[in-house]
């Protein structure tokens, strides 16, 4: 994708700004040396440790606990759900239930990985009651948490499973129906590339949509083949 045409495309959902690379400093070069050279998982832990007691906002009422992301902080892949449900809330891991089986199936079966080989996240990181939508209050103050995930992890591409999925990591407001299966720039750093496709448990309520999710993950693999 061209300049123009990427522009055309966030131009499309909304996004009239984003942040350009500019040529770094010798310092700055040397500290992004030494956060690759660093155990992700050691920072991710750390990352963790401030937020697990988290009281932002209100979520921290109702949840069990605050559900970390999971997988290889190495992988060039990262999937972003919206946030944990009823399993996930109870076992402080993202995507246990049916949609994370699901989620599973299409990891092994199309992009021809096991789980545990990709890092698996979520916009917010607690449970909203009744698995409702985050309001924009919740995500914007787990905002941070994600971005320095990624910011940690560093992936080529970064799928998100949604529409919540997509607002939380693009920044605005979309219809999934209208931009699955498209690439856009990550703002923060436009060399991680977005793809965006259904979630999985929209999937599970429309089963017809199972064949279209497939095709988005053939697209998505063929998109990581090219980074």
């Amino acid at each position: 994708m061209g300049l123009k045409e990427t522009l055309k495309a966030l131009e499309f959902i909304g996004i009239t700004e984003i942040y350009l690379n500019r040529k770094m400093s010798e310092g700055e070069e040397t500290s992004e040396r030494k956060l690759k050279q660093e155990d992700r998982n050691k920072l991710l832990k750390e990352l963790y440790k401030q937020w697990r007691e988290c009281t932002r906002c209100d979520l921290h009422k109702s949840r069990t606990q605050v559900v970390p992301g999971d997988g290889n902080p190495y992988s060039p892949l990262v999937f972003v759900g919206e946030a944990p449900g009823e399993e996930e809330d109870k076992q402080g891991r993202p995507f246990v239930g049916r949609a994370g089986q699901l989620l599973n199936k299409l990891i092994e079966e199309i992009l021809g990985l096991y789980r545990d080989r990709v890092y698996i996240t979520n916009v917010c990181k607690c449970r909203p009651p009744g698995n409702r939508k985050p309001t924009p209050i919740e995500m914007r103050y787990c905002s941070p948490y994600l971005k320095k995930e990624i910011e940690i992890i560093q992936p080529k591409v970064i799928c998100c499973l949604g529409a919540t999925a997509g607002e939380g990591i693009l920044g605005k407001s979309l219809k999934i129906t209208k931009v699955r299966g498209q690439v856009f720039p990550y703002p923060f750093n436009p060399r991680i590339k977005v793809f965006l496709t259904y979630h999985p448990a929209y999937v599970l309520r429309n089963p017809k949509e199972e064949n279209t999710l497939r095709k988005d993950f053939e697209k998505l693999k063929e998109l990581i083949a090219q980074q």
